[in-house]
């Protein structure tokens, strides 16, 4: 008798009743899950890709298929490539800053101060607020004619209508309204060191820029590589800040305004959803693209073991 006659002989054992429980809860566990993430992500990708290629019908018609005629006028339209300019400037100044600073705050708070939790709670909390309500607060500390910051300094700069600097205080914004988050971030790595190396750098006479950059970051770079990639992605979709911050009236709007605000006004405003949609996939596109790159990287830098 051959070996595959003989597994085929052996009677499949049966599930215990337990067994069965722990399959049925499990699915019902995760069931919820996978229904939310095909309606609420998988089938909406779907979707945009389709009507990428349509074009919103008249007269309440359904998507009418045009093929690659989005993208051809996508190509051709300034606004778009002065909005994906926008968006990258934007997150030069939102990434790198907030992480530096983030991971500064996160090293000085990770240590034995007083008034620890309070000053941890205290750079957090711009994160817990509505991001509407952050930036008509920041409105208003920009406000060329009584606002505190021309005030502060007895200036009169248009800090949100001068389109040289608009993008730069919009990036302020993100900057400080993301710190609180990265901190958090950093100091769950942090704990996560072991405190012998920092003893031994000690006897040694090492100081405490030199246990920063030989310690620190070598052994917080996997939280600082997830930090820089989700902040990459967060940026580069930035829509409520600018929404909030710049009126459709105001003359910087387009040197300030995102990707995804130019996507809004296009698909909701104007109601040319499949020209909308097209911007979303290029932006996917330069999504994955920065994505793999950095994915690619990492294995110069970041240090898992």
């Amino acid at each position: 008798m051959s070996e595959s006659t003989k597994q085929a002989a052996v009677p499949k054992k049966k599930m215990t009743t337990w067994e069965k429980n722990q399959f049925v809860y499990g699915w019902a566990f995760i069931l919820p899950t996978m229904l939310g993430l095909i309606v609420l992500n998988i089938y909406p990708i779907f979707l945009t890709i389709y009507q990428s290629f349509c074009k919103t019908g008249d007269f309440g018609r359904g998507n009418v298929f045009i093929g690659l005629e989005n993208y051809a006028t996508m190509l051709k339209d300034p606004a778009v490539w002065q909005s994906l300019l926008n968006t990258f400037k934007y997150a030069i100044i939102e990434v790198p800053f907030s992480i530096a600073i983030s991971l500064v705050l996160a090293v000085f708070l990770n240590r034995k101060i007083k008034f620890r939790s309070g000053y941890r709670t205290i750079f957090f909390l711009p994160m817990i607020a509505a991001p509407a309500a952050v930036a008509m607060v920041w409105r208003w500390l920009y406000n060329t004619q009584f606002g505190l910051l021309n005030h502060i300094f007895g200036t009169h700069i248009q800090w949100i209508s001068d389109p040289k600097i608009a993008w730069i205080s919009v990036a302020v914004i993100g900057v400080w309204s993301i710190i609180g988050y990265n901190m958090v971030l950093f100091l769950a790595g942090l704990q996560e060191i072991p405190g012998d190396y920092y003893e031994a750098a000690s006897i040694d006479g090492a100081s405490g820029i030199r246990e920063f950059f030989s310690i620190t970051i070598p052994l917080l770079s996997p939280t600082i590589f997830f930090v820089l990639v989700t902040r990459v992605i967060g940026a580069l979709q930035v829509f409520d800040l600018v929404y909030v911050v710049m009126d459709r009236t105001n003359p910087a709007l387009p040197k300030t305004q995102s990707l995804v605000y130019l996507f809004y006004q296009t698909a909701f405003t104007n109601g040319n959803k499949g020209y909308g949609a097209a911007m979303v996939m290029l932006l996917l596109a330069v999504i994955l693209l920065i994505t793999v790159v950095q994915m690619y990287g990492q294995k110069k830098w970041v240090h898992y073991d």
